[in-house]
């Protein structure tokens, strides 16, 4: 299952997190958004805890979403060594993600 995260305690997790991490951006009825996070469960699976998945409400925290100009959902934002390192495309399928994360 994918964590939730809030603006709140997302620095924290990000700098704690010791691998990279992969932070969707969605909101409610967003059905690209749930397509997303369904293939991101298959990534979370499959990358054995080298990879740390969370999933952010942008219609709950407005911070990050803004910090990161996110302009269309969904959004999936890589970070890594507690700093953002890019946007990943690819989205909605699994091997695509696993292709563009490049995770050794």
């Amino acid at each position: 299952m994918i964590r939730a995260v809030t603006d709140r305690e997302f620095d924290q997790a990000i700098e704690r997190a010791g691998k990279p991490v992969l932070v969707e951006l969605w909101q409610p009825g967003c059905g690209g958004c749930r397509a997303l996070l369904n293939e991101l469960e298959l990534v979370q699976a499959e990358t054995s805890g080298r990879l740390l998945i969370l999933a952010m409400n942008v219609q709950e925290n407005f911070q990050i979403p803004a910090e990161l100009e996110v302009s269309s959902l969904p959004a999936l934002a890589l970070y890594r060594d507690g700093r953002f390192e890019r946007f990943v495309g690819g989205l909605g399928k699994k091997d695509e993600i696993l292709k563009q994360l490049a995770l050794s």
